[in-house]
């Protein structure tokens, strides 16, 4: 057991005494408050003593810290995604105004003048946001023995169509070809041409601003159906004979 010798009432701090040594405290926080606190955090110094211990640096880039954190979380806000619009591609147009004929056999002559007509059987679809218009048909075109047939495409410089064709009832022979705008009289360019064929696919590049396509004649003794299939880029797709 402890021996411990009690305060007298004499030796005890008065009211006065306490209310003093509490406000003594109070002043002492406030100034270490304005005089540290406040430039170490904040970057306020209302008493230049701050400035004077480097406390008022060390809030300021606290501070601009916190400030550039914040404007980093706005400016990696996501953006909201863009709207893509998709335009139809144009259909199909007849073009009344050509000129051309064919000699049998794959034969080519500018010399007939035959009334074109629409393409029968073809599918137009909407042309996709892309860089380059792209369109897609499918043609067909019934023969009797003797009977020809052609479709041209327009096609700029350049442009580029994959196509296949096929012929249910016999061969065909055919003559892929192209006339520029304005041809002179006797003008042919051909792509390739072959005899007594039921099929054949692969890329057309028009040589030159114009129309390119196909001409077919049904050699066989029965009928022949040909279906000709595009995509690519072109405009008007059209049978002229």
């Amino acid at each position: 057991m402890y021996n411990t010798n009690l305060p007298t009432r004499a030796e005890l701090p008065t009211s006065g005494q306490l209310l003093r040594s509490t406000g003594l405290a109070a002043l002492i926080a406030a100034g270490l408050l304005i005089t540290t606190v406040l430039p170490a955090e904040y970057g306020i110094d209302p008493t230049g003593v701050g400035r004077t211990l480097g406390l008022t640096q060390m809030g300021t880039i606290k501070t601009s810290l916190a400030t550039e954190a914040q404007a980093g979380e706005v400016g990696h806000a996501p953006a909201p995604a863009p709207v893509v619009a998709t335009a139809p591609s144009a259909p199909a147009v007849v073009d009344h105004g050509h000129d051309h004929g064919h000699a049998a056999d794959g034969g080519h002559s500018h010399d007939a003048a035959p009334a074109t007509t629409p393409v029968a059987g073809t599918q137009p679809q909407a042309a996709p946001a892309a860089a380059e218009p792209v369109r897609e048909h499918t043609v067909t075109v019934s023969l009797k023995p003797g009977q020809a047939a052609e479709i041209k495409l327009s096609m700029d410089k350049g442009a580029a169509v994959r196509y296949s064709w096929s012929a249910s009832g016999g061969g065909v022979n055919y003559d892929t070809h192209g006339d520029p705008v304005n041809a002179p009289k006797g003008f042919y360019h051909g792509y390739g041409k072959g005899r007594n064929e039921t099929a054949q696919k692969g890329t057309l590049q028009a040589a030159f601003d114009g129309k390119h396509g196909w001409f077919w004649r049904n050699r066989s003794g029965g009928d022949v159906t040909v279906t000709l299939k595009t995509e690519g880029d072109y405009g008007q797709i059209e049978r002229v004979l």
